[in-house]
């Protein structure tokens, strides 16, 4: 038996044996540790050159050491933090996993891409992990053995597929669930299993491709502080189990299709600071709100709510922001609103309410935005809101208001749009409006407003459009207006201005459209008005002036003239001598003229001189003509009678002009033919006129079919069909055309109709289309310059189709062969086959019709066939991916089933990849500019309509993208953290 001192001096040497094995493996693995983040940091590249984020991570520095990294007692890793680092690469999970005792890992808000591996299944002590605000790619694995996760962030992570929900089943203890602005996920029903997550505390499903129901087992979580289900597929009501979550802090439900009431028991969420439940089918009233006393924004416009706001909205002393606009409400808003708190925000705009406009809105000073317009509102503008300073918007147009607007409101300096229209406002514009260096817009038509418009105005530098028309304004308009270089519409019709027009109007190059009719105008009319680049309208009928017409007229390209009713004498100038311009002239007694037959023959000498050119030129074009006559009788003889030039003269035909025509009917008809044809479309052909007087024109022919959807002909020249009456895609192109005046949509002069053809009569484009300018063997070298003009151009051409006429047009067919350029490559919008005119009737289904090309439609059609403004954005996205990529819509190297679209989405790894999407005609030092329109494409391209921009702000991003105008980067856009968006019924942010 041995003794004690050996027993003592054998577990002596037990216990230092097991402190060296414990010391070598210790020693071991932090090597171990150090190696692979040695390996990590290599496989991670920085997209900021000027970090210092890595230089930690150094050889000679123990891993607990490096900045990131943080250990427990006993220098075992567990917790990696590389989150916000610009890092790029792909994650090496199976390196990652190695790191056993790693409870955080953290890699959000990066440019990482590249799928998600099975190995992350292995980093079996995640409690928390981040992956969102990256750029992977594919469906993600079944994470099932991380069975300790408390926090799970994926939100914005390029995910797609089918999401593997039930390997959530067993991660009870999840308190964050983010999984939101994942929009190329499978749809699917709301899943089950999130409901049976019993301790989460914050869930962010927006914008992930959910569909059906909430579920009734929502109320289950009534832990939960934020719920975010907004931009999905939801219908049917509001669940009546939600009331229980009582710790709800925020509640986003817009952007679906949820029908119903307010459930009985949702004013028991009173600790909502935030809810949206805006752009839904919601009804009934709004009385369960009246006990959510700690809203801080409030955002439920456009669905169809109905009866009054509660008047305890009023006492609310945290509200800041309250949307309330396109519904149906009724009776008062609360005279308190605003007065106990720092009020920043009102949209109630298109519903039915009346009275005053709550006085105390701005008491605080912090309001920005006051946007009340049509209703049936009452009593004036408050006067405390003279001295808003913060006042960005003001718009209260369309109700009954009266009284006179305090002088103050005419000069605040913060103020872009004072819209006052369509009341009843008395007063004068007060020189206080030098005061207002940010206005952009000054509407206030139809009212009654008086007084002479002040010198000060001139100071108003920023202003772009004023609309004074229907008023009773009176004096001279001030020659200092001419300093207003913005100055884009003047619209002063129907005042008592008097006095003469002032020349220096020549000075506002900008100019689209003047209309100062029915007025006491005097004078002549300057002649500097001929100089202004891009005047498309001149209305100065019924007025006074007197004086000749200004040969200098003839060089502008108008779309309306209306010189009507005035005292103007003399000879009309030779471009204007057209009988088409009888109405636009009439009413001028002293005018005359040798072509115009409603007009008296001009007897000066200047006339006999004219006449005896014309008579010369007469004798000599006969004698032309009757040496070619010769051998045209000898042909003619020889022809065939099935010659379908002769049928045309056969048919009575219709003229309806839409502008002033300097050609005839036969002009047209006669230029029909095989020889002058230059494109076809899938609604017909397309020809190129030339006329006497050197004017080019393009004339387009609708194909018909009958009843079995055959193209009609007759005869065997594919020239113009025969059919019984016309196409309705004729019909629609007219009735669109007809109505618009805009220089970047495409001008239609007239229609010429009979009982079996259909012709359309446009300006002619000789620069063809962008496609062809990018696409074709006669493609030109397009410069940035010129594609970035042609993107903002267009855009602006379809902001106006979308928000600038009573009734918004959705085109249909937004393509880059519908675009065309004229001769210094400016675009217009063209062919409005597809075309149709929004009804207005509010209905949330949109057209349902298949419509489009290939490549451009949006991917809605393929489940639901919806077609509305949305769906034009989507289209134009891939036009501006054309402009900056040369390719095409749909390319061989993009694979089956793929476009131009997935083709940039795959491109986004990392800078040099996105720069590579550049066109190599594009010159280097563009590079970077074309980057930032192709971030606009990707917006635009959104595959959730509800997330894509309006035209309106497509045109805003494409300004601010011009170079050093553009604020903002590609991961503010498609990574940084969702921002609560404050909405403006006029459809602007």
């Amino acid at each position: 038996m041995p003794s004690s001192a050996t027993t003592s001096t054998q577990t002596l040497h037990f216990l230092s044996l097991l402190s060296l094995l414990s010391l070598f493996s210790l020693t071991h693995s932090t090597t171990t540790d150090l190696q692979l983040l040695l390996n990590l940091k290599t496989t991670l590249q920085t997209a900021a050159a000027t970090t210092t984020f890595f230089s930690s991570w150094q050889p000679h520095n123990p891993p607990c050491k490096f900045t990131g990294v943080t250990c427990d007692p006993t220098d075992q890793i567990t917790q990696l933090d590389l989150s916000n680092q610009r890092l790029t690469g792909s994650l090496p999970f199976h390196s990652i996993c190695q790191l056993k005792s790693l409870q955080k890992l953290s890699l959000g808000h990066n440019q990482l891409h590249g799928p998600i591996t099975e190995q992350l299944r292995d980093c079996v002590k995640l409690q928390y992990l981040d992956l969102g605000n990256n750029f992977f790619s594919g469906p993600f694995p079944d994470i099932s053995p991380l069975n300790k996760l408390t926090y799970l962030y994926l939100n914005n992570s390029g995910l797609s597929g089918a999401f593997p929900w039930d390997s959530l089943r067993n991660m009870t203890g999840l308190v964050v669930l983010s999984l939101g602005d994942n929009n190329q996920l499978d749809r699917t029903p709301f899943p089950e299993v999130v409901v049976e997550l019993a301790r989460l505390n914050w869930l962010y499903l927006s914008n992930c491709c959910i569909e059906g129901r909430i579920p009734k087992g929502i109320g289950n979580l009534t832990e939960l502080v934020n719920l975010e289900l907004s931009g999905n597929y939801l219908a049917g009501e509001i669940p009546v189990e939600i009331s229980k979550l009582k710790k709800l802090w925020q509640l986003e439900l817009y952007d679906n299709g949820l029908t119903g009431r307010f459930p009985v028991g949702f004013g028991n969420l009173t600790n909502l600071e935030k809810f949206d439940a805006s752009n839904n089918y919601l009804e009934g009233d709004l009385l369960e709100l009246r006990t959510l006393s700690k809203l801080l924004t409030l955002q439920l416009y456009k669905n169809g709510f109905s009866g009054e706001i509660p008047l305890e909205f009023g006492e609310f002393g945290k509200l800041v922001n309250l949307s309330l606009y396109e519904n149906k409400l009724t009776g008062f808003i609360p005279q308190a609103l605003g007065s106990k708190s720092e009020f920043i925000f009102i949209d109630a705009s298109e519903n039915f309410l009346t009275g005053p406009i709550p006085p105390d809105m701005c008491k605080q000073g912090k309001m920005t935005k006051l946007l009340l317009l049509q209703n049936k509102l009452t009593g004036d503008i408050p006067v405390g809101y003279a001295n808003c300073l913060s006042l960005t918007r003001l718009r209260v147009s369309n109700n009954l208001l009266s009284g006179v607007v305090p002088s103050g409101i005419w000069g605040l300096p913060q103020v872009g749009l004072i819209d006052l229209a369509m009341n009843q406002f008395e007063g004068s514009i007060t020189s206080d409006i030098g005061n207002a260096k940010s206005l952009s817009q000054l509407i206030v038509g139809n009212n009654k407003l008086s007084g002479e418009l002040p010198l000060e105005i001139a100071k108003a530098t920023a202003l772009i459009a004023i609309d004074l028309s229907d008023n009773r304004f009176s004096g001279k308009i001030p020659s200092s207006i001419g300093e207003l270089k913005l100055l884009n519409r003047l619209y002063l019709q129907k005042n008592m201005f008097s006095g003469p027009i002032p020349e220096t109007i020549a000075n506002c190059v900008a100019f689209n459209d003047i209309n100062m009719a029915v007025n006491s105008l005097s004078g002549v009319i300057p002649a500097s008005i001929g100089s202004l680049p891009a005047l498309n309208s001149l209305n100065l009928s019924e007025n006074e002036l007197s004086g000749q017409i200004p040969a200098t007229l003839s060089s502008l390209k108008l779309s309306l003239l209306d010189l009507s009713n005035n005292r103007l004498t003399g000879p009309i100038p030779s471009s204007l001598s057209l009988e088409a311009y009888n109405g636009s002239l009439a009413g001028n007694n002293g005018l005359c003229s040798q072509n115009i037959k409603f007009f008296r023959r001009c007897s000066s000498d200047a006339g006999r001189s004219q006449s005896l050119w014309l008579i010369i030129l007469g004798v000599a074009v006969g004698a032309i003509l009757l040496l070619l006559s010769i051998p045209c009788v000898l042909y003619l003889k020889k022809g065939s009678r099935k010659d379908e030039d002769r049928s045309l003269k056969e048919d009575s035909w219709d003229l309806k002009s839409f502008h002033v025509l300097s050609f005839t009917e036969d002009e047209i008809l006669d230029s029909i033919k095989q020889d002058n044809l230059i494109g076809k479309g899938g609604s017909g052909n397309v020809y190129k006129v030339l006329l006497a007087n050197g004017i080019e024109l393009a004339v387009k022919h609708i194909w018909n079919t009958d009843s079995g959807g055959r193209k009609k002909n007759r005869g065997t020249t594919p020239m113009l069909t025969k059919h019984a009456g016309k196409s309705k895609e004729f019909d629609a192109e007219v009735e669109t055309l007809s109505s618009i005046r805009h220089v970047n949509v495409v001008k239609l002069y007239c229609s010429i109709t009979s009982e079996d053809s259909s012709l359309l009569v446009y300006e002619y484009l000789p620069n063809g289309s962008l496609w062809d300018r990018l696409h074709t063997c006669g493609k030109m070298a397009l410069d940035w310059e010129t594609r970035y003009e042609i993107a903002v151009g267009a855009a602006k051409g379809l902001e106006y189709l979308h928000h600038g006429l009573e009734r918004p047009v959705i085109h249909r067919d937004v393509k880059s062969s519908n675009i065309l350029l004229d001769e210094f490559c400016k675009p217009r919008i063209a062919d409005f086959g597809l075309a149709k005119i929004d009804q207005g009737n509010k209905s949330k289904d949109s057209t349902h019709v298949i419509a489009g090309t290939h490549g451009y439609i949006a991917p809605e059609y393929g489940y639901s066939y919806k077609v509305n403004e949305k769906s034009d954005v989507y289209s134009f996205g891939v036009v501006l991916m054309e402009l900056v990529t040369g390719k095409k819509p749909i390319e061989p190297e993009y694979g089956d089933n793929r476009d131009v679209v997935n083709w940039v989405s795959t491109k986004l790894k990392t800078k040099e990849s996105v720069l590579s999407t550049v066109d190599s005609n594009i010159r280097e030092v563009h590079r970077e500019e074309a980057i930032k329109v192709l971030r606009i494409a990707i917006l635009c391209t959104s595959r959730l309509p509800n997330t894509r921009p309006t035209m309106r702000s497509v045109v805003q991003m494409l300004e601010e993208a011009e170079p050093c105008k553009f604020i903002g980067n590609i991961i503010s856009k498609f990574g940084g953290s969702k921002k609560e968006e404050v909405k403006d019924c006029d459809g602007e942010a």
